[in-house]
């Protein structure tokens, strides 16, 4: 199985995922079909466990709002927003950069971390459940769409971009 998701990321590097084709990866892969139907049923497959792999091996164990600091983010990868870490390895970048792909690694994201977050949302803030839902999709679409436009790198202006969400503090 860690062949043909390691053909896909392969493939994803030059080609954007509406080119990819299962003919493609079983080539990149030297497998055949059948063997690609062993362990996947379609590409869509493909794309759910590389983003779940790569959400999950990222995942913080906690998640502490009081402590999203500029300062504390610099020294403390942990605390990155869930696309930045996935972003922050380099065989998933060209995946997160594919436009046609961005609603769909969002939902993705949010359905990995949102029973971790909201909680934490609700605790800080005393905002209902459906209120937190709500600042949380929205968090996390801003900072998918800052992380994307500096391209996953954690640079001086992706600093500057996470500095600026600071002038919308959780109360």
């Amino acid at each position: 199985m860690n062949v043909i998701k390691d053909s896909f990321l392969e493939l994803i590097q030059d080609n954007p995922y509406s080119k990819i084709t299962i003919k493609k990866i079983c080539q990149t892969a030297d497998i055949g079909r059948s063997t690609f139907y062993l362990h996947f049923d379609s590409i869509n497959d493909v794309l759910n466990t590389v983003l779940d792999d790569a959400i999950m091996t990222t995942s913080p164990d906690y998640f502490n709002i009081n402590d999203f600091s500029i300062d504390y983010l610099k020294e403390n990868e942990s605390l990155i927003p869930a696309c930045q870490r996935v972003g922050a390895n380099e065989k998933y970048r060209k995946l997160l950069m594919d436009p046609d792909l961005t609603e769909y690694i969002v939902g993705r994201i949010m359905v990995h971390e949102r029973g971790r977050v909201i909680p934490a949302i609700q605790k800080k803030t005393g905002l209902s459940k459906e209120d937190a839902e709500t600042l949380f999709l929205y968090t996390l679409h801003g900072s998918f769409a800052v992380n994307r436009a500096n391209h996953f790198r954690k640079n001086n202006q992706w600093y500057h971009d996470v500095q600026l969400s600071s002038f919308v503090k959780l109360s």
